[in-house]
């Protein structure tokens, strides 16, 4: 009988505290437990600390089926994962000497001597099952109590995946049945969320129940997430498969790739499609949008190349915009950046040019143009468009939102030839 499994991520370590180390173990496990249709419910990170470590022990034991810890088990006194969970589950330690075998062999093909530290790592608590660490010297544990599971593994990601994929995985797929969880992201870009959710209002309250919506907003994008719970998974499949053919009828405009598309990727099919080619004169941008689309295997058939004319002089004196076109109306214009779009085209031999100029912040600003002030064009020959924005993020959001939105402008531009 198939029912719903929920988890718990506890990651150890001060270095994931102080912003020292990024915990990507608990974004890999999620997605694959997801996979599995285990529901992740909660992701903690814990101090190595014996009270706030037991306190997550328990807690996590509370809220879910399933407890995978990463990190504290290495061979020095700060370590603490495997002692406390010795305490944890009332057991004394016990020698395997298969593993300690293992270890001996291990570092004298190294030329090493185990020391009583790595002789340590032998030890396991009574009560555990040992899991096998193919790249390290301190072995997993699995502990059963009461119905629960605890996983204990160690923080070294690659250490971690081969004992998720060897080891765990292929045991959580015999002992749990879990609902056919599935996902479908549809990605829209140019639209705000509150404005999308009030469109899809009537769309939402008919969805059938064994579908949940989620919005998951960018920086000019939505992501809208479909998640299908069940037993009979081709019948989810049909059901998400009809929700998003009615999205494309409410908001196809909007729409521009579901799941692992991206937003350049796109633009690089519809130019391909068109037998159609681009280049970029990016100045606040300072090359983000090249970068997008080389990104992408297979760029080179559409993306001819771009200039980052930072400075004004390289904005005259390699693109070709008029001096007096600058000192008219600014680097920050509407005429510099149709100038710079019909250039850039001209220059790379392009059928599209597109261009950036901005204060990206956080200086830069005047009262007329505060931080934010953006103007992009786009030039295809016949006619040249532009948008003028005013953006009020950090420096890195303005460049990022600033290229998202010119990408939709090309992407809108494609869409209606």
């Amino acid at each position: 009988m198939m029912q719903d499994i929920y988890a718990e991520l506890i990651s150890i370590g001060d270095e994931i505290l102080y912003g020292q180390t990024l915990d990507t173990n608990s974004h890999f496990i999620s997605a694959e437990l997801d996979k599995l249709g285990i529901r992740v419910k909660r992701k903690v990170t814990v101090a190595d600390n014996r009270e706030a470590m037991m306190r997550a022990f328990k807690e996590a034991e509370s809220n879910a089926d399933l407890i995978i810890i990463t990190g504290g088990l290495g061979p020095t006194k700060d370590d603490l994962t495997k002692p406390l969970l010795a305490e944890y589950f009332d057991c004394g330690m016990r020698l395997h000497e298969d593993i300690l075998e293992d270890l001996k062999q291990r570092f004298a093909k190294r030329g090493r001597e185990l020391n009583e530290l790595n002789k340590g790592q032998a030890e396991l608590p009574e009560k555990c099952q040992p899991i096998e660490n193919k790249y390290g010297t301190a072995p997993g544990m699995w502990f059963e109590k009461d119905g629960k599971v605890f996983i204990s593994m160690p923080g070294v990601p690659k250490e971690m995946k081969y004992m998720m994929e060897d080891t765990i995985i292929p045991k959580f797929k015999e002992i749990y049945k879990a609902p056919v969880l599935i996902h479908k992201m549809v990605k829209t870009v140019g639209i705000q969320e509150s404005i999308l959710a009030e469109r899809l209002e009537d769309w939402e309250n008919n969805l059938p129940q064994e579908i949940k919506l989620a919005y998951l907003p960018g920086l000019n994008q939505v992501k809208l997430r479909l998640t299908a719970s069940g037993v009979d998974e081709q019948h989810l499949q049909n059901l998400i498969h009809k929700e998003v053919e009615k999205l494309y009828e409410l908001i196809g405009k909007y729409i521009y790739g579901t799941d692992d598309t991206n937003l350049p990727a796109k633009i690089g099919e519809l130019l391909k499609e068109k037998a159609l080619t681009i280049a970029c004169a990016e100045s606040c941008t300072g090359g983000y949008i090249a970068h997008l689309f080389t990104s992408n295997a297979g760029s080179s058939e559409y993306y001819r190349g771009g200039i980052n004319p930072y400075h004004n002089d390289l904005k005259i004196n390699i693109l070709g915009v008029k001096k007096e076109t600058i000192e008219q109306h600014g680097a920050v214009s509407k005429e510099t950046v149709i100038e710079m779009a019909e250039r850039v085209r001209e220059l790379f031999g392009a059928d599209i040019g597109i261009s950036t100029s901005g204060i990206a912040g956080p200086g830069g600003a005047t009262k007329e143009k505060p931080v934010g002030t953006t103007w992009v064009a786009l030039a295809d020959g016949m006619n040249t468009q532009t948008k003028l924005y005013h953006f009020q993020f950090d420096r890195q959001s303005n460049i990022e939102i600033t290229s998202n939105s010119l990408l939709n402008l090309v992407r809108q531009t494609l869409s209606s030839k």
